[in-house]
């Protein structure tokens, strides 16, 4: 019932002026839709010019079939794919969960859309993911281009030579702080280092909390020594331990993104740098990787279906 309130709100928003006019239009944009957290993908497409002032909500119904309701601000169904019950069509843009509807999103250059259809019965909101990289980084959020910092652990020198080494090959401009800087509304920030420290900072120790307190599937140990692997519904399927790494991006009110580059020892926190790419990390909502492991979380059974 809270999920319908959420919902009906948001379309009564954008009811009203949902269409934005001409415009020049925008460059670059792409647009994926995918079911079960990214575990199928049913179709990416490219725009190399959008007409006018696009939204993203016209931009999906011109390459998709669209089922909407709520007066047409809250897409039902894309390609027959239907939402109902605790599965329903969630979209981000530039890896970050969006905070209105679709039809009153516009769409700037270079902006990267994924629509997915998932189950939110642990996860009313993801406020991030990481399957968009080098987004947020590179073009920002809603038309703007953010400070990005870089915050290393003492000690996590490999790791964090690498992770600046591949945020610098992606484009990504960005400066150095500590992991005592504070967050802010106006900076994406990127923590790299073993999960015993880099729980201190408050945003990132809401990964503790599992997704109904981070929308990250998964829960660190305190100890940084293990990482439990859940599933779309919240629960521990796997334990993962020495030489696992961890991507993943969350964030909370008042806050910009704030992605965490982990590990449970200096083999997985070099593995997660490595993995900082954008072929390793495309439409993944976090990702846990070690010498032999590149699992997507949450942890998806091949049979499942919503």
């Amino acid at each position: 019932m809270r999920r319908l309130v959420v919902v009906a709100a948001l379309a009564a928003a954008c009811a009203s002026g949902c269409g934005l006019g001409p415009g020049k239009g925008v460059r670059g944009v792409s647009l994926t839709v995918s079911d079960d957290f990214g575990a199928r993908t049913v179709r990416t497409v490219h725009s190399a010019r959008t007409p006018g002032a696009d939204t993203v909500m016209r931009f999906l119904e011109r390459r998709f079939r669209v089922g909407t309701r709520f007066g047409g601000g809250f897409v039902q169904s894309i390609d027959g794919l239907r939402g109902g019950g605790q599965v329903d069509w969630f979209y981000y843009v530039n890896g970050i969960e969006a905070p209105r509807g679709a039809a009153s999103t516009r769409l700037h250059a270079g902006d990267r859309v994924w629509w997915d259809r998932h189950d939110w019965s642990s996860a009313m909101s993801i406020p991030a993911v990481v399957g968009a990289f080098p987004e947020p980084f590179r073009s920002g959020v809603d038309g703007h281009r953010l400070p990005v910092q870089a915050a290393c652990a003492p000690g996590a020198g490999a790791a964090c030579q690498e992770a600046e080494r591949r945020l610098t090959d992606a484009g990504i401009v960005f400066g150095q702080s500590s992991l005592a800087a504070p967050g802010g509304f106006k900076t994406l920030r990127v923590l790299i280092g073993p999960w015993a420290q880099l729980r201190a900072d408050p945003t990132a120790r809401r990964l503790e909390g599992g997704p109904g307190a981070s929308g990250v599937f998964v829960r660190p140990d305190a100890s940084g020594r293990s990482i439990g692997a859940l599933d779309p519904r919240g629960r521990v399927v796997r334990r993962l331990g020495p030489g696992t790494g961890l991507i993943a991006a969350t964030g909370e009110h008042e806050q910009q993104t704030t992605w965490v580059v982990t590990g449970t020892d200096a083999a997985g926190m070099l593995a997660a740098a490595r993995a900082l790419d954008a072929g390793t990390l495309s439409h993944r909502f976090a990702l846990a990787v070690g010498p032999s492991l590149t699992l997507p979380l949450p942890v998806v059974p091949p049979e499942a279906s919503p």
